[in-house]
């Protein structure tokens, strides 16, 4: 069946309807959801039920689109809090190792594709070419995996990642770029040093653009009094595509821009931030799905087996040598972070979507070793997320890296709208806080702090001060002197309680 206008929304639904039950099965057996909409991509494909889709023109087009939406989210997600004390590691990773991954898999490539049988030895640009599409970590799989599994890591590991996969796509990109131009420009008309300083231009337009761009957003959500509020999103949503094809026509980077611009975005107050960042989260999973899909209609399974072999030595290289390799020399510096961070950021180095997208443009550019090229990247990324994305919560236990992860919202589902300056904790009731007494009326709270709700099991309701406590109830409590009740906590001796504070 061949996808046209006539079919598309039917065909549409039906892989989004079997995407979303096969979630939900991957979540039940630990695997990585976006290898699951692999799949039923590839099931739904030439070599399984039949649906011929083979435009990479296409692909990279709405995988363009799902990567600014995805960068921007994650951006936002992000606090400078949680980035200022790892920026400098995540930098590094993001631009040198990257770097320093391309040359090791590159060097590998070039030598191993003239051993393994059947396979005609690729020049050295071609096999740098192979290693740089798939250089970089993947955004969508590394903030996917991480939050889906709720894993909560030691030593800052977490932002860590996170930056170093929001922000090492450009630089994979650059590298990508580059390394066509050379492939199919005449021998001695490339110019090195004016790629390179096309490199630093580009990388600098963005991060500048970005930060401006974001800036503006801010200004222009706070600013633009709109009627109706269900246009927040869509105006937020307008200046993501404008950052990045405004940064792309000025020749600057698009995907760097969107991601910094997020950062800006979400470290400043913006009207109804809390309705703009679900409809985010919601598209975000929406554009990682399509993507994903159209990325496993694009390639055939049966194209897969001939190259399993160089994709299995590759795929296990890049693992186990190249990005240990670049990790422990990127980091070298970090004298205080320990050999089992390192060994564990050497681990998460997950492929995803993003290295499948940057093997569209050999394709494009009709370079004579793209289909293998492409087919190699799409194999070793299934490897990793099979081998890695499955293990991400293993790993970090098997290092002692794993720690409980600070929990989000609170379980009465209620958030303060942001105009409010006052601050919202959630307590549980344990033997030692009814030692005065098991009324509301006996613990020892601030002025201006009410307890608003209890939550008993699964029963809700307002209480009042001879309302009789249990152990195990939920207390929301709402106050306007936030440093007092935690100072209250502490000497009660509550020490797990969620904090939720605006203004």
């Amino acid at each position: 069946m061949v996808i046209d206008s006539s079919n598309i929304l039917l065909i549409g639904a039906i892989l989004l309807f079997f995407s979303i039950i096969a979630s939900k099965a991957g979540f039940r057996f630990g695997l990585p959801v976006l290898l699951l909409f692999l799949g039923v991509g590839m099931l739904f494909g030439n070599d399984g039920l039949g649906l011929q889709f083979n435009n990479p023109q296409s692909a990279q087009f709405i995988g363009m689109i799902a990567l600014s939406i995805i960068l921007f989210s994650g951006g936002m997600d992000t606090k400078y809090t949680e980035i200022k004390p790892i920026a400098g590691q995540g930098i590094l990773l993001a631009t040198l190792g990257v770097a320093l991954t391309t040359a090791a898999t590159g060097g590998f490539i070039y030598w191993i594709s003239g051993i393994v049988p059947n396979f005609a030895t690729l020049t050295l640009t071609e096999s740098l070419l192979m290693a740089a599409v798939m250089s970089s970590t993947d955004s969508a799989s590394v903030f996917s995996i991480l939050r889906s599994k709720k894993q909560g890591l030691k030593e800052q590991l977490r932002p860590m990642l996170e930056l170093e996969s929001g922000s090492n796509d450009p630089m994979a990109y650059m590298l990508t770029i580059l390394l066509i131009q050379i492939i199919v420009t005449p021998a001695g008309e490339t110019n090195l040093w004016f790629s390179f300083l096309m490199f630093i231009v580009q990388m600098s337009v963005g991060a500048l653009a970005g930060f401006l761009l974001g800036k503006s957003a801010v200004w222009m959500m706070n600013r633009l009094n709109v009627d109706n509020h269900s246009l927040y999103p869509i105006l937020l949503l307008t200046y993501i595509f404008f950052i990045f094809s405004a940064t792309e026509l000025i020749k600057g980077n698009g995907y760097l821009a969107v991601y910094i611009a997020g950062l800006v975005v979400g470290n400043n107050k913006i009207q109804h931030k809390k309705s703009v960042t679900t409809f985010l989260d919601g598209l975000t999973w929406l554009f990682q799905i399509v993507m994903f899909l159209t990325l496993g209609l694009l390639v055939n399974p049966s194209d897969l087996l001939p190259i399993a072999g160089l994709g299995l030595l590759v795929g296990v290289f890049m693992i186990l040598c190249a990005r240990p390799i670049s990790v422990f020399f990127c980091l070298l510096p970090f004298r205080r972070m320990s050999a089992k961070a390192k060994l564990y950021v050497s681990w998460v180095g997950l492929r995803g979507a993003v290295p499948i997208i940057f093997a569209t443009y050999p394709l494009i550019a009709e370079i004579e070793s793209a289909s293998l090229i492409f087919n190699v990247v799409f194999f070793i990324t299934i490897v990793s997320l099979l081998t890695q994305g499955t293990t991400v919560s293993y790993m970090a236990k098997l290092l002692g890296l794993s720690e409980k992860e600070k929990p989000q919202g609170n379980n009465f589902g209620m958030e303060l709208p942001e105009e409010i300056k006052s601050a919202m904790s959630e307590i549980e009731i344990s033997e030692k806080l009814l030692s005065n007494g098991n009324l509301l009326m006996n613990l020892d709270l601030p002025d201006n702090t009410l307890v608003v709700m209890i939550k008993r099991e699964k029963n809700f309701f307002i209480p009042k001060g001879n309302t009789q406590l249990t152990v195990g109830d939920k207390l929301l409590v709402i106050t306007d002197k936030d440093e007092e009740l935690r100072n209250t906590y502490e000497k009660l001796g509550i020490e797990d309680y969620l904090f939720q504070k605006n203004g």
